[in-house]
């Protein structure tokens, strides 16, 4: 039996354990949370680089949230890497049709190596589709200069950057959700 809050990680993993699954499970643990977790892809990689990376089919990343879901009473999760488009849309409509009471969205689109974790096409679906159910977003530098498609350099870049990632989430809510939902309004300043 599970004692204490449950976080789901939505993410891939990083066999070395630096990233990806594995370090937030530890986060969890370190904060007592049990952590649960949903494969979203496989790497195998190492603290230089990315050498590969194995899809894990959308259909089977839906299972996994639904069985997680169906089992565990999930207080708040999180994405990391979630790699393609179609495994955005299975995440969205899951979460769409069972929503959490927080998610934390990590726009994981490059290693600390370089090399890329997500796919041209899934930086659209994750801006239009992912980002509008988020609670918190928390994009690097980087990240940030994707999803607002322009400079994030100075301390004036970083606030705009950050009022036009919470449009996105914004833009989602009804009026009647933002009337609802005033602890979103904090993240504007």
């Amino acid at each position: 039996m599970i004692t204490g809050p449950v976080a789901l990680t939505i993410a891939g993993s990083d066999p070395s354990g630096g990233a990806g699954i594995q370090a937030d499970l530890r986060t969890f643990a370190a904060f007592g949370v049990h952590g649960a977790s949903v494969l979203t892809a496989l790497t195998a990689q190492d603290t230089r680089g990315v050498r590969a990376i194995a899809e894990v089919a959308p259909a089977f990343v839906a299972q996994q949230l639904d069985a997680v879901l169906d089992d565990l009473e999930v207080r708040a999760a999180k994405t990391g890497m979630l790699h393609r488009a179609p495994v955005i849309d299975a995440v969205v409509a899951l979460l769409r049709a069972r929503p959490l009471p927080h998610l934390v969205v990590d726009p994981v689109m490059v290693a600390t190596s370089g090399d890329p974790l997500l796919e041209p096409e899934g930086i659209a679906a994750l801006r239009a589709r992912l980002l509008p159910l988020a609670t918190l977003v928390t994009p690097n530098l980087h990240e940030a200069e994707v999803l607002t498609g322009h400079a994030v350099t100075t301390v004036a870049e970083m606030r705009e950057a950050a009022r036009e990632l919470v449009g996105f989430i914004w833009a989602a809510l009804t009026p009647a959700a933002a009337v609802r939902t005033p602890r979103r309004a904090a993240r504007t300043a």
